[in-house]
């Protein structure tokens, strides 16, 4: 289907920003510049509302915990920011925990994990884990449920993605929204989304190399979690973009988690692109698809 008018609208504004392109810029600026276009556009009549918000730090990072209105017993939800693990922080993506948060009935634990260049490859996966496990400990203190979920959008459904399969026995569902899982792949997507749809192949590449370098195993699960062990994983749900350039690595990981046996629901988003979740503001098709995603993710982690 053609483009929603409203990310075009967006695309056309990023375009005009005076920001150079990512992947012509620095880490600094980069990061300046996402905030400038998710929490500069925030205001407190936009703001979702949630029963409480805390600032925590878990496994020596900086976290935040969000519980839904109401009080009682719900699912806990690690959530890890997407940004190619340069970019994003605990605020680029308050919006989108706060969605999940009020939609999917769920407390969101929002980790702050170390980014790359200053932190590069594995420094991401610790702090993913580290927290992962510590909120497996601590589900009593967070959403009082006894079950534990992990997500994250893009760079972070990569780093849900590895929680899941190295944490198999402590997690109960992936939540895994336009996921990049598969670092050196080769995919049509890749080509036919690569320029022109917000995140593009240029970037991809100066993502990857702040956060690989150019010593890293290529084949290492640990950042392509679709070259891992796929089997006996908890039942995901993968979300892709019709305009994403990570869209065919995100079904392919769909692909093979559904050809390990493993309960997946998965659902592709026609007519948005990569980053829709914070594109909500400009864009009432991605602020659709977003209280969809957090219904679903309500609903895994409750079957």
């Amino acid at each position: 289907m053609p483009l929603d008018p409203g990310t075009a609208a967006l695309l056309e504004l990023i375009e005009a920003a005076p920001y150079p392109p990512m992947h012509e810029s620095t880490p600094e600026v980069a990061r300046k510049a996402f905030r400038a276009m998710t929490v500069d556009l925030v205001t407190p009549e936009t703001q979702v509302p949630v029963g409480s918000v805390e600032e925590l730090t878990v496994a020596e990072r900086p976290a935040r915990l969000y519980r839904p209105a109401g009080g009682g017993a719900v699912p806990t939800l690690v959530f890890l920011h997407g940004g190619g693990w340069v970019i994003g922080d605990l605020d680029t993506h308050d919006q989108t925990c706060r969605r999940i948060c009020a939609d999917g009935e769920l407390a969101v634990l929002s980790v702050d994990y170390r980014l790359a260049p200053e932190a590069p490859y594995p420094a991401a996966v610790e702090d993913t884990l580290a927290a992962v496990a510590w909120a497996a400990d601590h589900l009593g203190e967070l959403g009082g449920g006894d079950r534990l979920g992990v997500a994250g959008d893009s760079a972070g459904g990569n780093l849900a993605a590895v929680a899941a399969q190295v944490l198999r026995d402590r997690v109960d569902a992936q939540v895994l929204i336009y996921p990049a899982t598969h670092v050196a792949g080769d995919y049509p997507s890749r080509v036919d989304n690569g320029e022109g749809y917000f995140l593009d192949m240029a970037t991809m590449t100066w993502f990857a190399a702040h956060y690989l370098g150019e010593t890293a195993d290529l084949d290492d699960p640990r950042h392509s979690p679709l070259l891992g062990d796929l089997s006996e994983l908890p039942p995901a749900l993968v979300v892709t973009a019709e305009f994403d350039p990570l869209r065919d690595e995100g079904e392919a990981y769909a692909d093979r988690l559904e050809a390990a046996g493993n309960p997946v629901v998965r659902v592709r988003y026609d007519g948005l692109v990569h980053g829709f979740i914070d594109m909500g503001l400009m864009s009432p098709a991605a602020a659709t698809a977003l209280a969809d995603v957090a219904a679903r993710a309500g609903a895994l982690l409750r079957s």
